[in-house]
């Protein structure tokens, strides 16, 4: 029987999955992944680039951005050699320590995107329900106690989780339905008690994201309520038109975040390629698109790039 805990010298080794049922196919099916992360690696290092340059730039809202951009990369960087190296070589073989500093930083980067949402909403909030405080509110410390905040928290929340990773055993299958180490999918392996981990699993997604998203919807319903007051039309549409990055931003984030624990909690029946399709559209989907939708509907944001392009094209 095999078996790993904290007293075993010899790592575990789990194998990762592509997808199931097209493995003959996985060069092919990797080349949309590579354009995927190749557009959400460019597109967020691109807005983190023009946040830090310009100087015009330099308020709250982009500087929430900026972090928000940063999340995204982290997401993507931590699981990009395993899934294309699952893609590309079929290199499905990962250690159980391996796997766990994985999973601590997917989930970290995460629950963090999530605070990150909160802060960027309740920036809105400041901007368009009091408009005249928000340079004295949001001032440069408190946008970084802010930023630490987020940190330290989901820090705690993760450590906690990958404690009681490492007391598990494991003598089932030692194989994962995904091309990354996701915490449910790894402690359901386990031959051991593993209701703690279910409980501290939940809790750290209600304590993230289970906290925030009500927190952001308080913030809009404010925020709409104080728009409504306003008498003109064409105010109202502009202080709306603010909101709608910020709006997209949050539905591409916890629209698949929700579903793809829907789908692994109460999902098993399903065909194991919805799991995977599940996991890799949370996965990508906000790092692809956030950007984008950034760069389209933020005038500032789309100037700058465009700023920064051109600039290169003259050198060249």
């Amino acid at each position: 029987m095999l078996a790993f805990n904290h007293t075993n010298p010899q790592p575990l080794t789990f194998f990762l999955t592509g997808i199931p049922g097209l493995r003959t196919a996985q060069v092919w099916i990797s080349i949309p992944f590579c354009l995927l992360y190749a557009i959400a690696l460019s597109g967020n290092s691109m807005i983190l680039f023009v946040v830090l340059r310009e100087q015009s730039l330099h308020e709250p809202m982009y500087y929430f951005l900026s972090m928000l951009s940063a999340m995204d990369l982290g997401l993507s960087l931590c699981t990009l050699s395993t899934t294309l190296g699952v893609f590309w070589f079929e290199a499905r073989e990962i250690n159980i320590n391996g796997c766990i500093a994985q999973m601590f930083f997917l989930h970290g980067f995460t629950f963090m995107e999530s605070g990150v949402l909160m802060a960027m909403a309740f920036d809105r909030f400041v901007a368009i329900c009091d408009p005249l405080r928000y340079t004295t509110i949001l001032t440069n410390a408190r946008i970084t106690q802010i930023g630490i905040t987020v940190l330290v928290r989901n820090v705690a929340i993760m450590l906690s989780v990958v404690l009681f990773v490492k007391r598990l055993s494991f003598c089932k299958s030692m194989v994962l339905s995904h091309s990354y180490c996701y915490h449910v999918d790894l402690i359901q392996l386990s031959c051991t008690d593993n209701k703690i981990n279910n409980i501290l699993g939940l809790f750290a997604i209600l304590s993230t994201a289970g906290f925030d998203c009500p927190c952001i919807l308080l913030s809009y319903v404010l925020i709409i309520r104080s728009v409504l007051r306003i008498a003109s039309s064409e105010e109202r549409q502009k202080a709306f038109n603010t909101c709608i990055s910020h709006i997209s931003a949050v539905a591409i984030f916890y629209i698949p975040l929700i579903s793809l624990s829907f789908v692994h909690r109460y999902g098993r029946s399903a065909p194991p390629f919805v799991h995977t399709i599940m996991a890799n559209i949370f996965l990508l989907i906000p790092p692809v698109l956030n950007p984008i939708i950034y760069s389209v509907k933020t005038k500032q944001i789309r100037k700058a790039v465009i700023k920064v392009l051109t600039q290169k094209q003259v050198q060249i």
